[in-house]
């Protein structure tokens, strides 16, 4: 029989399996021949078997610590050969059938098919010695005889076969697959480097100190270094960024590090690299963690410049557009209003509401001019930011009691019930925030007519709770609810919900997005849950101050509007050249009777062309004249 095709690592095992119990009959001998302690006669080992464990140990151990890739039989057998001849001897001289050591032996048959017949021919020859023994002995083979042989011999033997026979095809399975899968990360890293070197963005991948260890040709030509250049170096070396106003990005602010530094992923949407000419790129870039923390990072970045001029030429033209275009809008504005006023104007009742729709519609362009003209400013950072001390609860109820009329001409409830109590029965506390009192309006007053808007029936509910350090405004409709696969374009701009429970509702997809900006530049979150069909709610979650924060800012922020009110600031006006003759204050009545003292009303001065005036002036100049034609009628039923 052949030897059976094991590994080296299991010839190791054998020298390391002889070398442990050669060295235990060394030191039981030697403790037996020191006199040191006293050994029982029936665990005393002669001197010959001591030798050939000596012989038996030292190889052993030499080719247990030398022998690794080599091919080890010959050695291993030898070793193998004096350990088990030395067992037996040992075994026979204390006792026979009745040695502690018998153990020790059904250990050494269980490594002898290793060898093939090499291993089993000292098994054999000692065991049949043992049962010709016996045999003489006793004058025939004895049952107890018959036994030992086989717990001791034979059924090791079988064992030992049956668990090498199986080892070399578990091994060459092993191996095989171990083959078959390195190959297979092979074929997918060739794959992936196609596709990587395919690709129009920039990929570079890093080791965890940072170190480039792959750079595709599309990064090479945005940063103009060749493959083998930036290879091994730093990728601060090679990917220099900065923020858009060139100045060096922090950890806290740099993708790359945060990625290093935390193990999860982290984009930069508004970045500058220079390249190694000392060209100045526009990138947007993404950065994931390769394997555990400190591993490395692979980044992909897009070159973005021409989109990012592309986006500024937008924004400056609609900025320009919605600037001009409200001085007609405005002009309009005013004069239907006056037109509508019956003291400046005498029209028939169907030209009347010809000219409210007309007046509703410009303001309704007003607004989405003004939309357009904030949505330019947040993204160009020119969105004024005057923070303010507010107390949430009681600015949120001001907002809600000012839509309320709204809400009920379309029959929905409208309710503010703050924390879910009763605000009449008990006190609430004070949710104060310091942030844009403008800018918070104009979302909750969008979210919550957005709210009566889409809601055909039932109510809408709006609530504050809070914690330490934040604030909770949700607003909850029962409306028609938004799709699950619109809720994460909601707040995109331009974008609306295409279905046609809403095609009759006007809106032009600018709301949400310049919520969510304002709310974000005060550092708040704006998100949204909604079942569709059954109604949604907005959270408005933002930064919460204490009440002692909240009064040493107050007196601050007062001290600095009383200091601006003594220095007026000059207005900047909206252009508003009329074409038609101007309009001066209706012109006060004879009077046949002596009235009775009025207030004193400001006459409304006249609109001389060409003078430069804001909507707010107009909006003034019309208030003026509707004060002036109520004092008229009253003035004119005392007289009656």
């Amino acid at each position: 029989m052949t030897p059976i095709r094991l590994s080296t690592s299991w010839y190791r095992r054998v020298y390391i399996a002889v070398s442990l119990v050669s060295l235990a009959y060394i030191s039981i001998y030697g403790l037996q021949a020191s006199g040191a302690v006293a050994i029982p006669s029936e665990l005393q080992v002669p001197l010959l078997v001591a030798a050939a464990a000596g012989l038996a140990f030292i190889p052993g151990a030499l080719f247990s610590i030398i022998t690794k890739k080599v091919s080890s039989f010959l050695p291993s057998f030898g070793v193998y050969a004096i350990f088990t001849l030395a067992t037996a001897y040992l075994i026979a001289s204390t006792g026979g059938a009745t040695s502690p050591y018998l153990g020790v032996w059904a250990l050494s048959v269980l490594f002898a098919p290793i060898f093939g017949a090499a291993g089993w021919v000292p098994i054999i020859v000692i065991t049949g010695a043992y049962v010709a023994w016996s045999y003489l002995e006793t004058n025939g083979i004895t049952t107890q005889s018959v036994i030992l042989t086989t717990l001791s011999s034979v059924l090791p033997l079988v064992a030992g076969f049956i668990l090498w026979r199986n080892q070399p095809e578990y091994e060459e399975k092993v191996e095989k697959n171990v083959k078959n899968l390195a190959n297979e990360l092979s074929e997918v890293a060739t794959r992936s480097e196609i596709v990587i070197n395919a690709i129009g963005d920039g990929v570079i991948a890093i080791d965890g100190k940072g170190v480039i260890q792959l750079i595709n040709p599309a990064a090479q030509e945005m940063l103009g270094w060749g493959k083998q250049d930036a290879l091994m170096l730093n990728y601060k070396s090679i990917l220099k960024l900065t923020d858009e106003q060139g100045k060096e990005l922090t950890p806290a602010s740099d993708p790359i590090d945060q990625v290093l530094n935390t193990n999860q992923q982290a984009r930069g949407n508004k970045l500058i690299a220079v390249s190694q000419s000392g060209k100045k790129l526009s990138i947007a870039l993404a950065a994931s963690p390769i394997g555990e923390m400190g591993s490395g990072a692979i980044m992909v970045f897009r070159d973005v410049t021409k989109e990012r001029a592309e986006e500024r030429e937008q924004a400056e033209f609609i900025s320009t557009a919605s600037h001009e275009m409200r001085t007609p809008v405005a002009s309009i504005e005013g004069y239907l209003g006056l037109a509508m006023n019956p003291q400046t104007a005498t029209i028939d009742a169907r030209a009347q509401g010809f000219i409210m729709k007309a007046h509703e519609a410009a303001q309704h362009l007003g607004r989405l001019f003004q939309d357009l003209l904030d949505v330019s400013k947040s993204e160009d950072g020119r969105m004024s930011n005057l923070p303010r001390v507010v107390d949430v609860a009681t600015f949120t109820a001001t907002i809600v009691q000012g839509l309320m009329q709204k809400a009920t001409e379309k029959g929905l409830t409208l309710s503010y019930v703050p924390g879910g109590i009763d605000s009449e029965k008990k006190i609430m506390p004070m949710y104060y925030v310091n942030l844009d009192n403008d800018h918070l309006r104009e979302v909750l007053d969008n979210l919550i007519e957005n709210a009566i808007k889409y809601t055909p029936k039932g109510g809408v509910q709006v609530d504050v709770t809070g914690t330490d350090d934040k604030v909770l405004v949700s607003i909850k409709d029962t409306g028609l609810g938004i799709p699950t696969e619109d809720i994460p374009h909601l707040f995109q701009k331009f974008y609306r919900v295409d279905n046609k429970d809403r095609q009759e509702i006007g809106g032009t997809g600018l709301g949400l997005y310049l919520s969510r900006r304002l709310i974000e530049a005060m550092q708040g979150r704006l998100w949204v849950e909604s079942t569709f069909g059954q109604g949604s709610t907005f959270f408005v979650e933002l930064p919460r101050i204490d009440s002692q924060q909240a009064t040493q800012l107050k007196a601050i922020q007062e001290q600095e509007i009383a200091q601006a009110a003594q220095q007026p600031s000059p207005q900047q006006p909206v252009a508003f050249t009329p074409d038609t003759t101007p309009v001066a204050a209706a012109p006060p009545a004879t009077p046949q009777a002596a009235p009775t003292a009025q207030p004193a009303v400001k006459p409304a001065t006249t609109v001389p062309r060409g003078e430069s005036l804001s909507r707010d002036q107009i909006a003034e100049r019309v208030r003026q004249l509707e004060e002036m034609a109520k004092q008229q009628r009253e003035q004119n039923g005392q007289r009656q």
